[in-house]
């Protein structure tokens, strides 16, 4: 573990604008965890006494049914947030969460976030504002799952790639195809043939993880349902 903490936290959207000595102050109530492939960091049902984020790796959180199958809600990278909900609800975990590659995983406490919050509102706000943002991007995913058709679903999620890497017309998959399956709510084989169809129409180019957006206007088309493939 090489990441300096302290640097780390002033990096993320919950921690914007504060001052070193405060960065320090959540920096000495923080805790890493390394966890390697596979690991559970949580599971369902447990009490949420902290939040995570995740410093490397990733991580995948999602809920089994009753056969055993698994739903992917959520994958977080480096300087994601995750369990903050919960944490603040004083409530119960809804969902479990696993490293999906070796990672290491700071985790800050309830107690002694609540003791600093109370001493400085500036943390409160910020929280509040990633909490904001993050509840209208899971609001984006919940309608694509429930009213979008698959091919609907990834070519928005390539656009969405495309936004987070500013624009860039070149994207690379931040996940497995198996996860990203999980994720859209469909089968690995059914995202292949989806895949397939957009590079056919012209609309994109793959070469393993990379994709390259040939037309954003189209894929918007196919996202929007106004264009079939």
């Amino acid at each position: 573990m090489t990441t300096n903490i302290t640097t780390f936290l002033g990096t993320l959207p919950l921690f914007t604008g504060l001052s070193a000595d405060q960065l320090e102050a959540i920096n000495n109530i923080g805790i890493v965890s390394h966890y390697p492939k596979g690991k559970t960091i949580f599971t369902e049902g447990s009490e949420a006494t902290g939040f995570h984020v995740a410093v490397s790796g990733q991580v995948k959180i999602f809920k089994l049914s009753l056969d055993g199958r698994e739903q992917i809600i959520h994958i977080y990278g480096p300087g994601e947030p995750f369990g903050e909900v919960p944490m603040f609800e004083g409530g119960r975990l809804p969902a479990h969460a696993e490293a999906t590659m070796d990672s290491d995983v700071l985790f800050l406490p309830r107690n002694g976030l609540t003791r600093l919050i109370e001493r400085d509102k500036t943390l409160a706000l910020n929280m509040l504002a990633a909490l904001s943002m993050k509840l209208r991007r899971f609001t984006i995913k919940l309608e694509n799952l429930t009213l979008k058709e698959t091919p609907q679903r990834v070519a928005a999620y390539l656009l969405d790639l495309s936004d987070r890497a500013g624009g860039s017309a070149e994207v690379t998959l931040d996940v497995t195809k198996g996860h990203l399956a999980g994720l859209l709510g469909t089968a690995q084989e059914t995202l292949s043939r989806v895949l397939k169809k957009l590079k056919e129409a012209g609309l994109i180019e793959v070469s393993g993880k990379h994709i390259t957006l040939l037309d954003t206007e189209g894929l918007q088309d196919v996202s929007d349902g106004e264009r079939r493939v």
